[in-house]
């Protein structure tokens, strides 16, 4: 698929917590990436996992823990984590905590 308009989105009026929950929601879908926005409520988390692509986690806002093949980094806003595919990888809400997910379907 061929994109032929820009994707303009306002990150933090997606922002929808769930009580207690986590909710995703696609930004970008083709055959190159799969950017999704995550809204995890407090104290949820994504256990480790792995993905067959590369990935990115970019920090909307909030706080929390992002565990990297086994290596914890504290999740404010700003930040960035870059993870080769096939890295174990994890990511836990101290508050509610807002980020997109960014696939690389290479």
């Amino acid at each position: 698929m061929v994109e032929s308009q820009p994707v303009v989105v306002d990150l933090l009026a997606m922002t929808e917590v769930a009580d207690k929950g986590i909710v995703s929601k696609s930004v970008v879908e083709n055959d190159h990436h799969k950017i999704i926005h995550f809204t995890l409520a407090a104290g949820q988390e994504l256990s480790e996992h792995t993905a067959s692509v590369p990935a990115s986690i970019q920090i909307v806002s909030g706080a929390g823990g992002v565990t990297l093949d086994g290596r914890s980094y504290e999740a404010k806003p700003g930040s960035l984590y870059y993870m080769p595919a096939e890295m174990r990888h994890a990511i836990v809400a101290d508050e509610p905590l807002v980020f997109l997910l960014t696939m690389f379907r290479t």
